[in-house]
């Protein structure tokens, strides 16, 4: 089982808005509304960035505006999102082998798996740093299979945006939309995922039926 992080796993989506809206305004850059985020959301921070320069200097220093800020209020805003803890935890009773594809940093995701208390349910951890094509580039989801010696027929990749709908698909992976996260079912609909997910606890059935 594959899993991406932010709206997926750990309710982030407000903070992450946040820091976006405070590195723009910290550079002197006109602002963008929740929404042009949002449709980026899953994507590398110098992707979303790369609109305003593509000096590398100045892409770095707004990297740097977003994640200073976003580190200093990060423990307190995140959290989980209700029966994730808990989904987790039985499929690792059951020995499932789990691993986690996500746009951050590898830095950034392991500490936002320990503060959801979920850093001891995953065995593998695949950041933008580990990859040299982020989602929706099928990489991210290769590099995880191969970590963890699993082929694309006997993994399913659990995600809420549409960047993660088709790394999975492109890699040959089945995929399965989450609807707790910051997306509705018509905003995922395109992306045709094999499972819909109302709850985490519909994951279970997929692996243990």
């Amino acid at each position: 089982m594959l899993f991406d992080l932010d709206g997926t796993l750990i309710d982030s989506v407000r903070l992450i808005l946040d820091s976006y809206h405070h590195t723009l305004e910290v550079h002197g850059l006109p602002p963008r509304s929740d929404a042009h985020w949002l449709a980026g959301l899953g994507t590398p921070l110098r992707v979303q960035f790369r609109e305003w320069s593509a000096d590398p200097e100045q892409l770095d220093a707004m990297v740097l505006t977003y994640r200073e800020y976003n580190f200093r209020h990060h423990d307190h805003r995140i959290a989980p999102y209700p029966g994730v803890v808990d989904m987790m935890h039985q499929l690792r009773a059951q020995g499932v082998r789990t691993g986690l594809v996500t746009s951050k940093n590898r830095e950034g995701a392991w500490r936002g798996l320990r503060v959801a208390a979920l850093d001891e349910t995953f065995d593998v951890v695949i950041g933008a740093d580990d990859v040299t094509e982020p989602k929706p580039h099928p990489e991210p989801v290769e590099t995880a299979l191969k970590a963890l010696r699993a082929t694309p027929g006997e993994a399913v990749f659990v995600g809420d945006s549409v960047h993660d709908m088709a790394s999975g698909r492109a890699a040959g992976v089945a995929t399965a939309a989450v609807l707790w996260g910051p997306f509705t079912r018509g905003d995922l609909e395109g992306t045709t995922p094999d499972h819909w997910l109302e709850r985490p606890s519909d994951l279970i059935p997929l692996v243990v039926g």
